[in-house]
């Protein structure tokens, strides 16, 4: 197995430092494979530009050189039966409060409804509390995707805003859904999870 300089394992899934490779195969998830499903959950109100390969592998740049040094990375490929799924993201939504802002999207829908997003964003989650000074973590998403919510619910999560009508999905208004937990919240999770 190829080692990677950061890799985190789980039961079902690891993640792991992204690679050249893995933006490729990014790619094909985007772009070519017959499984388009993900695009209608994950900010299906954006229009996914065109871009070539090598023009998707240039907006990666920065990140693929993360795995070189000893920064909390901003991307991770989540890998299961040792192959690419999906990733886990994470940007600053405001370096002054510390309040970073996560993702997820597992490209492949046979990996969906199996427990192995749930633990990704677990271990993804524990991984920025752990590596980054950061005082709050959240997701934004929209009405129309109950499996995003759920997922941030199972991990200790709450519903933190809501802005009504805020998002067109295929001719329907929904609402745009801000999730959040301090890192207290996410102390406390972790010492329950410990002593039971």
């Amino acid at each position: 197995m190829k080692q990677y300089r950061l890799r985190i394992e789980g039961q079902k899934v690891a993640l792991r430092d992204l690679t050249e490779r893995d933006v490729r195969k990014m790619y094909y998830w985007n772009y070519e494979a017959d499984d388009q499903e993900h695009h209608k959950w994950n900010g299906p109100y954006y229009k996914l530009k065109n871009k070539t390969p090598d023009e998707f592998l240039e907006g990666f740049r920065m990140r693929l050189q993360e795995s070189e040094t000893d920064q909390a990375r901003s991307i991770m490929v989540i890998e299961a039966d040792q192959q690419l799924i999906g990733i886990v993201s994470r940007y600053w939504e405001d370096q002054v409060t510390n309040w970073v802002e996560s993702g997820i999207v597992i490209f492949d829908s046979s990996y969906w409804s199996g427990g192995y997003g749930t633990e990704a964003f677990q271990l993804w989650t524990d991984y920025l509390f752990e590596h980054m000074n950061i005082v709050r973590l959240g997701i934004s998403t929209w009405s129309g995707n109950v499996r995003m919510m759920n997922l941030a619910r199972k991990i200790g999560m709450v519903e933190e805003g809501r802005i009504r009508k805020a998002r067109i999905v295929e001719g329907e208004y929904y609402d745009s859904i801000k999730m959040g937990m301090l890192r207290e919240e996410w102390e406390r999770l972790r010492t329950y999870e410990m002593t039971n």
